[in-house]
Parts: C-alpha cells; sequence; structure tokens
C-alpha cells in the first residue's frame, strides 16, 4: 500500500477564533488515531512523509492528524498569551469535538507528546492510550534564550546561544513557519505545567526516545513514574530524526493494537520512509 495523498486541510475553529488545519485519512469506521507533530514541524512533516500515515492506515486505523496553531497550515498567532499549554489541550478537544470523535488513541512527538501528557491526564475519558516520542521531565525550552531569537528575527542581530540559533534554524527549514509567531509559543509555554509524577495519564503510555537522543535518561524516568508507562529505546536515532524510524513506527502499532477489536491487514512493505 502506497501513503494515501494528503488531503486539502479542514478548518476547525479554536475557543479564540484561530484556524486551526486538520487532515483526515483512512475508513471512518475504524478506532481513531490523533497525530500531534513538533515543534516547528507539521502534520505532513512528521507523520505523512516519514510513513506513519501509509503504515496506520494500513493496520486499519482513521487517522486524524492537526497542524498546531503556529503550525503549518494552521493560524499563527503572534502573542505568548496564545499558546498556553491548556489553550494547546482545548484544541484537541476542539478537534475531535469537530470531527464528532469521542475517544481515541493518541500519539504525539516533542512538543505533541508534551501537550499529548497534559491531555491524556485531564480527559482519559478522551484518550484510552497514547504514544509520547522524545519526551523528558522538566521544561526542555527553558534554555531557549527569547531576547536573542526576538533579536535575530527583527534586527538581525546574530544568535549568540546555540541552542537558540539551532531551533531558529531548524524552524527555517519549513518556508510556512512564522518565527515570531515559534518564538511567542516558547514564551507562552514557559513556566506551565510540566510533566511529572504527579500529573501522569492514568492510561497505558508507550514513552519513546532516541538511543542518541540526550533527553533518552530523563524520557526513561518519566515512562518509570507513569502508573502504566513502557518505554521503547528507537535504535540509532536523535531527537530529530526520531519520526522516520520503522523500529519507532512498528512498536508504535503494536502497542495502539490492544485497542483494536479487529484484525490488522498483514504488512508486506519493509522500507523506511
Amino acid at each position: 500500500m502506497h501513503t494515501p495523498a494528503a488531503p486539502p486541510p479542514q478548518f476547525v475553529h479554536a475557543a479564540d477564533g484561530t484556524q486551526l488545519a486538520t487532515y483526515e485519512f483512512g475508513d471512518s469506521n475504524n478506532p481513531s488515531v490523533f497525530l500531534l507533530h513538533g515543534f516547528a514541524s507539521s502534520a505532513m512533516a512528521n507523520w505523512h512523509k516519514t510513513g506513519w500515515v501509509r503504515d496506520l492506515v494500513r493496520a486499519g486505523y482513521h487517522l486524524i492528524a492537526l497542524d498546531q496553531r503556529g503550525h503549518g497550515a494552521s493560524d499563527k498567532p503572534l502573542t505568548a498569551a496564545s499558546f498556553a499549554m491548556s489553550t494547546l489541550v482545548d484544541d484537541v478537544l476542539r478537534v475531535l469535538d469537530a470531527h464528532l470523535i469521542s475517544e481515541v488513541s493518541f500519539v504525539g512527538y516533542s512538543l505533541g507528546a508534551r501537550v499529548g501528557w497534559l491531555a491524556a491526564h485531564d480527559h482519559p475519558d478522551r484518550i484510552s492510550r497514547a504514544v509520547l516520542g522524545g519526551i523528558p521531565d522538566g521544561d526542555p525550552l527553558k534554555r531557549f534564550d527569547i531576547a536573542d531569537a526576538r533579536a535575530h528575527i527583527e534586527h538581525g542581530v546574530t544568535v549568540t546561544d546555540r541552542l537558540t540559533g539551532f531551533f531558529l534554524s531548524m524552524a527555517k527549514a519549513l518556508p510556512e513557519n512564522n518565527l515570531t509567531s515559534l518564538v511567542a509559543l516558547v514564551e507562552g509555554l514557559r513556566n506551565g505545567e510540566q510533566p511529572s509524577a504527579a500529573n501522569a495519564p492514568i492510561q497505558p503510555v508507550m514513552f519513546a526516545t532516541g538511543s542518541d537522543d540526550p533527553i533518552l535518561d530523563a524520557s526513561r524516568a518519566l515512562a518509570a513514574v507513569t502508573p502504566q508507562g513502557t518505554f521503547f529505546e528507537i535504535p540509532g536515532r536523535n531527537h530529530f530524526n526520531a519520526p522516520t524510524s520503522r523500529d519507532f513506527r512498528d512498536a508504535a502499532r503494536t502497542f495502539l493494537a490492544a485497542d483494536l477489536s479487529h484484525s490488522s491487514p498483514c504488512e508486506t512493505e519493509t522500507d523506511d520512509s
């Protein structure tokens, strides 16, 4: 089976009026999986181009993928107030409601996994299980230098902080990204609720982090404090190329299959997209 063609986005209005771009794949009568991408990425880049959509549709799932606010074809607010974590969680619920989906499995990576963590904790009636890739405890954005980033965007000043420069370079890789909006997102998420034992989801959660990702140990520690947490180390991958791993996709499909009420089609392709 080839990767299904990317459909045009369907737009959902968030509570504050922000337009959210969503993409639907597979038979709507099948069990639903919600896909949420990472920082400076998009639904197409994180899930469609990497083989996830192909593999999950083949396995018998109905998929809803969201361009998070500030990303892809969704609106790109420019103020930090538009990017509280509670707002990002509410966006997920608005999309589920708009698509008339009462319960889903959730697959998120990096920022998408952080949103999924809180969504699963706050709404266990809506999320039955979750795959959370590239998620550590604590706040991974605390080292991002907002002033440095703004000086670069507004005045062309060279970025002196290495991590900030790396994230800005990554953001520039997708032409649809708006750097001012993404910096507002970082500021909006600062000092918010962070993943910890105190707010661990009670559902089954599979954590997955690359063997070459510096957050590996922190991610493994988060899995250890999650009541039904399991951990998968993605071999030979770092934080940025982990979503392309077939090992990761296979492990996620096996984990999600516990919720399937019917047999999945046989696997025939073995390429790594």
